[in-house]
């Protein structure tokens, strides 16, 4: 039977505060995490949601006159406001830096009361530019929206870099509608766009070039999780690792891990085989995320054993986050899979 040491945590937990989310999984987890989330509570629950407002308070925005909405939630899609000029389009804060200011007190707090071990970094969970605007604004826009958003992105790392220490700091990369793009997959859902798997690799390329080398950074592969299922679920990992082969060789900055999803209907050698391909750096860390609540700890034991034929080594999580997990006992018992299938790291000496 393959044994798996390590943990990781894709971003939201489901539970209401940070303080809960570091005190339960630093006590269930223990040395199997290398870094922690805050579990993304409050006003990042939803994921990207959380930017909507933001956007819509934009007064270089306004929602799309033609009465166009996000199929999912239902939302206004947003476009130029009247008589915006290219090249005019700016934004402000983005919120995420002065969340991760105020969670890293508590993480703090918990390393100091003995709830995370000393080595653990802070995780703070990003999405990629692309995932945020190709989300909540029309096609047409797109091309102009994007390059401020994306600046203003990087004005959030560079602040969070600036704030918390290096040594402490890990910061993540959710890649979903750049995924879904790569992949080909049916766009009814989201605005119909032209984007070459060259410009989603140049867009790696930037979002990654300032990042500090001493801050560790990780990449989440997604497919989506609105109403908790994928948009799609991959038949194959074949996309999987080409966008992963594809960030290895075009992110200059060392890659400490990256997790890959496994649908819960994919437990078969035509969705693992692929990954005999991956070409990632010695360093890097792979994490297949197949834990699922639905068949627990045996379900995620077969999956192990068949990935375990084409990848020598990797650590374990579930697919996407679970913030919506609406209650603390499904935490708990998805916490507990991840314990009892991954034994603790032995102890360093």
């Amino acid at each position: 039977m393959t044994q798996c040491h390590h943990v990781h945590l894709v971003g939201s937990v489901g539970l209401d505060t940070a303080e809960d989310v570091f005190s339960r999984v630093g006590r269930a987890l223990g040395r199997r995490l290398d870094r922690v989330p805050d579990g993304e509570p409050g006003p990042r629950r939803l994921w990207v949601s959380f930017q909507y407002p933001f956007l819509r308070a934009s007064p270089f925005l306004r929602p799309d006159p033609s009465g166009a909405t996000r199929k999912t939630s239902g939302l206004p899609l947003l476009c130029l406001g009247k008589e915006v000029k290219r090249g005019e389009v700016r934004f402000g804060e983005l919120g995420y830096a002065r969340e991760a200011r105020a969670s890293y007190q508590d993480f703090l707090a918990a390393r100091e009361r003995g709830d995370i071990q000393p080595r653990a970094r802070f995780q703070v969970c990003l999405p990629t530019p692309m995932s945020v605007i190709y989300a909540f604004c029309t096609a047409r826009d797109i091309t102009e929206i994007e390059p401020a958003y994306e600046a203003a992105m990087l004005r959030e790392v560079e602040t969070i870099c600036r704030h918390i220490p290096h040594r402490d700091l890990c910061l993540q990369w959710d890649v979903c509608h750049d995924m879904i793009v790569w992949d080909g997959q049916p766009q009814d859902q989201f605005p119909l766009i032209n984007a070459s798997k060259a410009e989603i690799a140049a867009r790696f390329a930037r979002i990654c070039a300032s990042i500090p080398s001493d801050v560790e950074l990780g990449f989440h592969l997604c497919y989506g999780d609105f109403g908790g299922k994928h948009f799609f679920d991959p038949v194959t990992a074949r996309h999987l690792v080409e966008i992963a082969n594809c960030i290895a060789a075009t992110v200059g900055h060392e890659i400490a891990y990256i997790h890959v999803p496994v649908p819960l209907p994919r437990a078969n050698d035509e969705y693992f085989a692929p990954m005999r391909d991956f070409k990632l750096a010695p360093g890097t860390r792979l994490y297949l995320g197949l834990i699922h609540a639905a068949d627990g700890a045996d379900g995620a034991r077969r999956r192990i054993e068949l990935a375990s034929k084409y990848v020598p080594e990797f650590g374990i999580a579930t697919e996407c986050g679970f913030a919506r997990a609406r209650k603390p006992d499904l935490v708990e018992r998805i916490l507990g899979i991840h314990a009892e299938v991954a034994a603790e790291p032995p102890q360093a000496t």
